[in-house]
């Protein structure tokens, strides 16, 4: 038997057990079709997208464009790496395998940072949009909200993916909705807005109304509006048919950005000129009061809160998964690779949680500077990841090409041009980060990173561990 053939008998053996890490499959297809849905749906759209169309006017929705299709290519080739190996561990572990020990220590510190800082973020304005009903200082929503979403995450895999559903269907509920009526503002005619018509998207100022630069600028906050998309890779492991769901859910991707974010924001700036919407402001409030829906602004609150219920209880999976991953190759403390008698990574979770809690003390202490810092982490950081997912599967496919490993029966299309357009894509981000305050912090606090996981990975190897043996039931071919 060939090293190729093995490795597909191995593959086979850990979908059909469905537990070769240890992970109960929990999660149903209907449940990760959702988190796909939702994974990429959050605050940047509901509440961000008023600065970025203040700043790009109708060329957002290009921008939008641009990104979702390097977006696309990300996930494909995320998908034919998953295809080939779907584990829980995605990034850190296809990392390892294509790059080397450092590399997937890199990989999976930073994504495991990345959650983290959001998640930070997003308890911090969970607590500002509960005071629009309740008199209640941020911090204590925020430690509750962390509670709640520690404690779901706690008793079972189903429990998080039943949370993540309702949630994810709260958000698709809300654009739909949007959507539906501005297109009956526009061929019907109902509501207050003052000129609801197509030519808004280019008859105030054209397309580039301030310019082609302060559009290309805006990509870097486009950007991460995804970030969250490749969550539905951290799943793998816990899937009900890994290959077939995960394929369906990468699938739908393109169906998901048109609608979701192209179609919305094309709603939104053809019911009212884009002049109309500014930083910190949502758009979505915006439209609703226009079209004359009573409580607009109560309504949009409760969806962001919906969605940063939604991204703390994505990060406190993945996290805790991350760590679990890292665990196993001897890269994060013995202890954090324990699994509960219901299959969950209760001491990575407990972990990731501690650290979250940090987002609390620094609500109470410095809002505004230190938290800048904090939520930079994850701007750099995902990049970095995504940058790694491309990389990765570069390599897969030379090895695919020399016949050392076995060829996925999903694959990317037009691959390996697409994949390098995409990290060339990633790239020019990385160069527009220089061009703005909050891109340069972004940058100074990506290079900080680097050198303090640079010298936790040395301290590691000095310690003796550069001899740890990975977990023997994980699949290794191919390394």
């Amino acid at each position: 038997m060939t090293a190729a053939d093995s490795h597909l008998s191995d593959a086979g053996t850990q979908d059909s057990t469905g537990d070769s890490e240890g992970y109960s499959r929990g999660l149903s297809p209907r449940t990760i079709q959702m988190i796909a849905i939702g994974g990429a749906i959050g605050t940047g759209l509901f509440y961000g997208a008023g600065g970025a169309i203040e700043q790009a006017g109708p060329a957002l929705i290009l921008a939008y464009l641009a990104a979702g299709v390097a977006i696309f290519v990300i996930m494909r080739a995320l998908g034919e790496l998953l295809t080939y190996r779907p584990v829980s561990g995605s990034f850190a572990e296809y990392a390892h395998e294509f790059l080397g020990r450092y590399a997937g220590f890199v990989t999976g510190w930073s994504y495991w940072a990345v959650w983290v800082a959001t998640c930070m973020a997003e308890i911090t304005v969970a607590g500002k949009y509960v005071q629009y009903w309740f008199d209640i200082q941020p911090w204590i929503t925020a430690l509750v909200v962390l509670a709640v979403m520690f404690a779901a995450n706690l008793i079972s895999v189903r429990l998080f993916g039943e949370g993540e559903f309702w949630f994810s269907t709260i958000k698709v509920t809300a654009i739909i909705g949007m959507i539906l009526l501005g297109i009956g503002v526009l061929t019907i005619g109902f509501g207050h807005a003052a000129n609801p018509t197509v030519t808004n998207l280019w008859a105030d100022g054209g397309v580039f109304p301030n310019g082609f630069g302060q559009s290309l600028l805006v990509l870097q906050i486009v950007l991460f509006a995804y970030v969250g998309v490749e969550l539905v890779g951290v799943t793998a492991g816990e899937a009900r048919d890994p290959r077939k769901t995960l394929r369906k859910a990468i699938n739908t991707l393109p169906f998901r950005i048109g609608l979701f974010y192209v179609g919305a924001l094309v709603v939104i700036m053809s019911v009212s000129s884009w002049r109309t919407f500014h930083a910190g402001k949502s758009p979505f409030v915006e439209v609703f009061q226009q079209i004359g829906i009573p409580g607009a602004a109560g309504i949009i609150n409760f969806v962001l809160l919906t969605a940063a219920l939604s991204s703390c209880n994505s990060g406190i999976y993945s996290t805790g998964r991350m760590l679990r991953t890292l665990s196993l190759h001897g890269e994060a403390p013995a202890a954090l690779n324990k699994l509960s008698s219901r299959h969950v990574p209760y001491v990575g979770i407990s972990a990731s949680a501690a650290a979250m809690v940090i987002g609390v003390i620094v609500n109470v202490i410095s809002p505004d500077k230190a938290f800048a810092y904090i939520t930079s982490v994850s701007t750099i950081g995902i990049i970095f990841v995504w940058g790694m997912i491309l990389v990765c599967h570069l390599i897969y496919r030379a090895r695919v090409a020399r016949g050392d490993l076995p060829a996925a029966d999903y694959r990317l299309p037009g691959a390996p041009y697409t994949t390098v357009l995409a990290l060339a894509f990633l790239a020019l981000v990385v160069v527009l980060l220089f061009f703005t305050e909050s891109g340069r912090t972004a940058v100074a606090v990506g290079v900080v990173w680097t050198l303090l996981v640079s010298a936790g990975y040395l301290a590691l190897t000095r310690l003796g561990n550069s001899t740890h043996t990975p977990n023997p039931t994980r699949n290794t071919a191919g390394r």
